[in-house]
């Protein structure tokens, strides 16, 4: 996980951010110039391969832009700065008015999905993102989380994206979502805050990975304040924010690969990795665990052809080990300038 490297410890191939949201902002998609702040902001973090979960705009020029920064920093004979690698999931797919405005291609008939999938996967990375739950307003006082797709739709979506060379990553805070996406071979879970028992026994037994985003469902609170026309959902996720660090510990217990996630993009910064790794503790996690699981583990499985080093343009170097104490992570230094 961290090699001595004089005076301090490399990572090597940085860390893992494995859902975020590069080109994604407060309002939908950015223009170029703040896609690239955030890639940098990344690089910043210490971040060596991002997995970007979802964003309204195709952001492949990103990989020129840094291609040719790198060459022109090697021409001129600079130390070129650590930028990551995007491996990217298309756009999210939800249904109308039942995602965050701006963000989500919205489609009318449930039954448009399969082959809207089909589509993202050729567009993408070998990712698709299926928007799996949201709140349902129609439902007035009584709006709860619910799911967005047909058990029988998913079904066909996760094949479509399998048969074209794509996998699943679902986001999902109820539990009444969850049975569907398990039983449809879904590959990845974002955030999972409705997991069970029973349904984490079954997430660990298929090898689906979870990204369990605390910092993020560390706003549930804040949301549930904002909601005071709907009861039921504040209740909801008041509830699922309280059992959530307990949650996370009965998922690493049970085997399941947990993936580092900072879900930055909307309204978090991409700097945020390291502050979200240090809340992994709240779940028991040991801080080498965590480490293992932010870099190597996470490498693994976004690539699981490769020798799970990575591609790093340069190396980031902290003065302490982060195995040892993983507040080290927000003293990184490249070339001798902190991040």
């Amino acid at each position: 996980m961290t090699v001595p490297a004089g005076d301090g410890f490399v990572i090597p191939g940085g860390l893992v951010d494995a859902h975020c949201h590069i080109g994604l902002g407060p309002g939908g998609g950015v223009d170029r110039a703040t896609a690239m702040a955030q890639v940098r902001a990344a690089a910043r973090a210490g971040i060596g391969l991002i997995r970007d979960c979802g964003a309204p705009t195709d952001t492949h020029w990103i990989d020129a832009r840094i291609d040719e920064a790198l060459s022109a920093e090697r021409a001129d004979g600079a130390e070129p700065a650590i930028l990551p690698r995007i491996i990217r999931s298309g756009r999210h797919l939800a249904r109308p008015r039942r995602y965050l405005p701006g963000f989500a291609l919205e489609l009318d008939s449930p039954g448009d999905l399969p082959k809207e999938v089909a589509r993202q996967a050729r567009a993408g990375d070998g990712w698709v993102k299926i928007v799996a739950d949201w709140i349902d307003r129609s439902a007035g006082a009584e709006a709860d989380i619910a799911p967005l797709w047909p058990a029988e739709v998913l079904v066909d979506a996760v094949a479509a994206a399998h048969e074209n060379g794509a996998r699943v990553t679902a986001h999902t805070f109820s539990r009444a979502a969850l049975g569907p996406l398990i039983e449809a071979g879904v590959d990845c879970l974002e955030h999972a805050t409705g997991a069970g028992p029973e349904e984490i026994a079954e997430i660990a037994a298929r090898g689906i990975a979870v990204t369990p985003t605390l910092l993020q469902v560390d706003n549930f609170p804040a949301f549930a304040h904002q909601a005071k026309r709907y009861p039921v959902y504040a209740a909801t996720v008041t509830a699922l924010h309280a059992a959530h660090d307990e949650q996370v510990a009965a998922m690493h217990a049970a085997g399941v690969r947990l993936l580092p996630g900072s879900d930055a993009g909307g309204s978090l910064p991409h700097d945020l990795l390291p502050h979200e790794l240090l809340a992994w503790r709240r779940a028991g996690l040991p801080d080498a665990e965590i480490l293992r699981l932010a870099t190597s583990s996470a490498r693994e499985f976004l690539e699981p052809e490769g020798d799970g080093s990575g591609e790093v343009s340069a190396p980031v170097i902290y003065p302490r080990d982060p195995a040892e104490d993983l507040t080290a992570l927000l003293d990184a230094f490249v070339h001798g300038e902190q991040l």
